[in-house]
């Protein structure tokens, strides 16, 4: 058995690596495809769904009320005016601006898999922030683990893409999983209120139901992706093995058999269904991305079902 300390060091260059490939020409080539699709998908839909009720001198006309004293006397309507001799000015609707905020989970246990889960997430957090910020919205990634380190605020632009990128390089990974406590620290430097998105296999000691309630509470518009790797969803395991928690360090010798992997294989099923369920309980978007899946499945998912940008 290695030391634990050894082995999430070896795999955290693993991931590393697989997170450095992940910002070249390539990868960014990609990320430009899935906004032009994200426009097909999303055609029509943004700026409708997202109109807040304030009323301002925006681009979309919404009403007229009477001339006050003091409203600026451009948007008198002279038309309405010739018809009616009264004075009335046009009231506009404000698109509303609502930053994006993608968190990803780097703690040990995403340090495992084939594909990587912790390379996999950075992917999704990516495509999504680089997908708000190709359409004018605000956006940012926080990686987390058992918290968060620093908030870099929400930016404009896709150069902002390269800034993320500087960040994350200098992040560590590893430690141990904690929702709650990364959550906390999130809402206690009180960012603008806008959309999370929670990216994590949600295999934390303390659950998951708190975190996210958290985030409710604060008036966050939450949407869920959890990531597993193949290993985790059908092992092939047999025989005798000795399995190590890489976040604990603590060990336990096992005899697998295949009643046992069934066994396994259906726990996890009625926690992923279990998230599943308190997501959808209360209006929470909910995707499982296993790590082999296309980026692109899961990104038209999430344009079509979650909200997105909406």
């Amino acid at each position: 058995m290695p030391d634990p300390k050894v082995y999430v060091s070896q795999r955290a260059q693993l991931a590393k690596a697989g997170i450095e490939e992940s910002m070249g020409k390539d990868f960014l080539s990609e990320l430009e495809r899935l906004f032009l699709i994200s426009r097909q998908v999303l055609a029509g839909k943004l700026r409708a769904e997202r109109r807040t009720k304030k009323r301002g001198s925006g681009l979309e006309f919404a009403e007229h009320r009477e001339y006050n004293m003091g409203d600026d006397f451009r948007h008198i309507d002279w038309n309405l005016y010739g018809r009616l001799e009264k004075y009335f000015v046009r009231l506009y609707e404000e698109e509303e601006d609502i930053p994006v905020y993608v968190m990803f989970d780097v703690s040990a246990s995403m340090l495992e898999g084939t594909p990587i889960k912790a390379v996999h997430a950075f992917r999704i957090a990516a495509s999504l922030a680089y997908v708000a910020l190709a359409h004018l919205d605000r956006a940012t990634m926080l990686p987390f683990s058992a918290a968060m380190e620093q908030l870099q605020p929400p930016g404009r632009g896709k150069g902002r893409m390269f800034k993320m990128f500087h960040n994350i390089r200098n992040t560590k990974l590893g430690g141990v999983t904690d929702l709650v406590q990364a959550t906390r620290s999130f809402v206690f430097r009180r960012p603008r209120r806008g959309q999370v998105v929670l990216i994590s296999d949600f295999l934390s000691a303390d659950g998951y139901e708190e975190a996210i309630n958290l985030l409710r509470y604060h008036r966050y518009r939450v949407i869920v992706v959890q990531v597993l790797s193949p290993q985790e969803i059908a092992p092939k395991l047999s025989g005798d093995l000795e399995l190590m928690d890489v976040e604990t360090g603590q060990t336990r010798s096992i005899t697998v058999t295949a009643n046992l992997l069934r066994a396994y294989m259906a726990e996890l099923q009625k926690y992923t269904e279990s998230l599943r369920t308190f997501c959808q309980d209360h209006a929470i978007p909910y995707f499982l991305s296993p790590t082999d899946q296309p980026l692109e499945t899961l990104m038209l998912d999430v344009f079509r079902k979650g909200g997105f940008l909406r």
